[in-house]
């Protein structure tokens, strides 16, 4: 197993002028280590499933076919990156850029300078201890909430809805950024576009013709897995059937 703790980076950049820079800028701090380059997503992607999982992405977002905003998404979804920054020319993709849950939203041209501020911000991220617990909003204000009681969470336009049956908490933001958060990926598997389950919490699952499955979940609830994410759920609820009495029978 490598003990190199260097930052692993994926860099996805369809200009090799901009991907040759970046690397001389990343080559100047001693704790960035193995870089790997990407001329569009589809490589990006591929390169992320054969090496990940890494520690960053640097993307841009103007790439042939599916664009970088897109590739993000995934990259974060299946945790093949920590964390993300996106490079880019156009300053007006930036708040869905956040949205999705980037570290830092970089313009070029931008100095070294500037990239060293974005790595800071990476190492603090990556730094992080994994969460226990998260904030929510209600009535009274706010209040903390353990993550280990959370069954599910779910996007609802603008928002995501965290479920502690029979409780419901609504909280603005994008369901892959909540994902992204330290601890939170390691604790929730995606199941379907819409949502993600605990699976400390899943009681049943229940295969559908073409692939899908519903789960059962111990309030009751009935959950949707689409195809895309059912050898994921199986792989993780294998391996957390033997911590819970109520995980889902195989």
């Amino acid at each position: 197993m490598s003990t190199d703790r260097r930052l692993r980076v994926l860099v996805a950049d369809d200009e090799p002028a901009a991907r040759a820079r970046l690397r001389r800028l990343l080559a100047a701090h001693a704790d960035v280590g193995h870089v790997v380059e990407a001329v569009d997503t589809p490589s990006a992607l591929a390169a992320a499933q054969r090496e990940g999982p890494f520690a960053l992405a640097v993307l841009d977002i103007d790439m042939p076919g599916p664009n970088g905003l897109q590739l993000a998404e995934v990259l974060t979804r299946d945790g093949l990156v920590r964390c993300v920054v996106f490079s880019t020319a156009h300053a007006q993709h930036a708040l869905d850029a956040f949205a999705l849950g980037a570290v830092d939203y970089l313009l070029k041209p931008f100095h070294a300078e500037r990239l060293a501020q974005s790595l800071d911000r990476v190492r603090a991220w990556v730094a992080q201890p994994p969460a226990a617990h998260a904030w929510v909003s209600t009535r009274e204000g706010r209040r903390r909430i353990a993550l280990a009681d959370v069954q599910w969470v779910a996007s609802a336009d603008n928002y995501v809805s965290l479920h502690l049956p029979p409780q419901q908490f609504l909280e603005r933001g994008a369901l892959v950024a909540w994902l992204a958060q330290p601890g939170w990926a390691g604790r929730f598997v995606r199941v379907h576009r819409c949502h993600a389950v605990n699976p400390a919490h899943v009681q049943a699952v229940a295969p559908q013709a073409g692939g899908e499955a519903l789960l059962t979940m111990r309030s009751g609830a009935v959950l949707g897995v689409s195809r895309r994410f059912r050898e994921a759920l199986d792989t993780v609820l294998s391996g957390a059937a033997p911590h819970s009495p109520q995980a889902a029978p195989r």
